[in-house]
């Protein structure tokens, strides 16, 4: 984490983060996880539509020496997903300390055929992480540790810190398609150029969006994803701007990848359409208010703080229900709000319609403070009378403070 000092981590087969996982649309997948840790844990799928005793929240925890195997069938289309611990009061140390993954979903689209594929070469993993370290290189997580005096907050690029050296890569076909994913516990990181140049972005966590469209910048909040290609004749230097989410964090803008071209390719004009995307008519959506609420020290979602499964507010619907959601910030605190099991619309964005890329499907949205989204899904395909999938904030702090509810998809 810092230069001249050791720092204890955790990875998924190895020391820190974790191998990405490829999965294809209409395949079975398992896995046999087994937890090495010396506490509970659990694997999330995150954005992943799953059954819920799959999904690997707080009731897939499982103990240390123990095992678990879950086994469920891929109906997500072409995206980019990641896997994470989500056991009750210790997500964000376990995530900070390295237990982290990407996850790519392939399926056999028009959109998917035309554009990069080839992992490592042409289609590039980009897992950005602020972290909070002191002096001796001890990984901070909570309230406490984040107060301490002379801590620093580390820019990480695929587990290399770059706050001093940027990445190279030597990008061997024209075009080169990145998946970034903002894997800090509460940092915003914007991903720009630092020529000023726009990006070309491809998808959002959901999905392909229905077209190419050039950005000048890609704003993630803690949990989010998106993608995006570059068709380039000379070198590009990717820059991370870190903006502090939480009581205290990072800042400051970083190099943290300089892409040079080495291509004599000239590929063919991006599809004119990625994706149909309808959009919803809610004007028959069953509607619902949900909080994300304060008191002291303590985090809540409709007034309940969801430290245990006990605890947390639970939310009722049913199997094919439709519904469109107000989520209002009641607090003056930045919240990354994330719905597990189905993706979602914006419908509103603190009172406004939105546009561009916030036109595509989500699972992860910025809620600012005092602020509010109208987000707007459909519960298809799973329902289960016992396991529950989670709505919360993606901070992963204010996860463990109590900003989780649980969400029952029941038969009827």
């Amino acid at each position: 984490m810092l230069s001249g000092v050791t720092s204890d981590t955790a990875g998924y087969n190895g020391s820190f983060l974790g191998p990405t996982m490829k999965w294809t649309t209409g395949s079975t997948v398992l896995l046999n996880i087994t937890n090495d840790l010396d506490a509970d844990t659990s694997v999330h799928f995150h954005g992943a539509h799953i059954p819920a005793d799959m999904d690997g929240g707080p009731q897939n925890a499982f103990a240390a020496g123990e095992s678990w195997s879950p086994t469920f069938e891929i109906l997500d289309e072409a995206k980019t997903l990641w896997y994470h611990p989500h056991a009750l009061g210790t997500t964000a140390e376990q995530v900070v300390h390295g237990l982290a993954g990407l996850i790519i979903v392939e399926d056999d689209s028009d959109a998917s055929a035309a554009l990069p594929s080839e992992y490592g070469v042409d289609d590039i993993p980009l897992v950005l992480q602020c972290l909070a370290t002191d002096s001796a290189g001890d990984i901070k997580y909570d309230l406490t540790g984040y107060l301490q005096n002379t801590l620093s907050f580390p820019v990480l690029c695929n587990g290399t810190n770059v706050d001093d050296t940027t990445l190279t890569f030597t990008a061997t076909k024209t075009r080169t398609r990145f998946r970034v994913l903002n894997a800090s516990p509460s940092d915003i990181i914007t991903v720009q150029r630092g020529d000023g140049g726009t990006l070309t972005q491809i998808a959002t966590e959901q999905g392909y969006l229905t077209s190419a469209t050039e950005v000048e910048s890609i704003r993630l909040v803690a949990g989010g994803r998106a993608e995006f290609v570059m068709d380039l004749s000379d070198a590009v230097t990717l820059q991370a701007v870190i903006t502090t989410g939480w009581v205290r964090g990072g800042s400051g803008t970083y190099d943290f990848l300089t892409v040079t071209p080495d291509a004599s390719d000239s590929p063919d004009d991006l599809p004119s359409s990625l994706n149909t995307i309808e959009r919803y008519d809610t004007s028959s959506f069953t509607a619902r208010e949900i909080t994300l609420d304060q008191d002291g020290l303590e985090m809540a979602i409709n007034g309940a703080v969801g430290t245990t499964m006990d605890s947390m507010a639970t939310i009722m619907t049913a199997l094919g229900s439709k519904e469109v959601w107000t989520i209002t910030n009641t607090t003056m605190l930045e919240h990354s709000f994330h719905l597990h099991d189905v993706p979602f619309q914006l419908i509103e964005i603190n009172g406004a319609e939105p546009a561009g890329v916030d036109l595509g499907w989500f699972d992860t949205y910025e809620v600012v403070g005092g602020g509010s989204i109208k987000i707007a899904m459909e519960f298809t395909d799973f329902a289960d009378d016992t396991y529950m999938y989670m709505l919360h904030c993606h901070l992963l702090q204010h996860e463990d403070e109590g900003m989780m509810a649980g969400l029952m998809v029941m038969e009827s």
